[in-house]
């Protein structure tokens, strides 16, 4: 499975966000939305996270 973590952009973001300065990371797996984030680096621990869980069935039925 593929996880990604993106940077949402202005377009996608409420005026008032964008205003503030607030930021949002946006975590994907298999192109769907599973977390959004204010931290960049709560996003990438979240994604190595999804991904460790994704090896798990993969080592137990080798």
């Amino acid at each position: 499975m593929t996880v990604k973590v993106t940077e949402r952009d202005d377009a996608h973001m409420p005026h008032e966000a964008v205003a503030y300065g607030i930021h949002i990371w946006d975590v994907h797996q298999q192109d769907l939305l599973v977390g959004m984030f204010h931290n960049e680096s709560d996003a990438h621990n979240y994604k190595n996270e999804l991904e460790t869980l994704e090896k798990k069935p993969q080592a137990q039925s080798s």
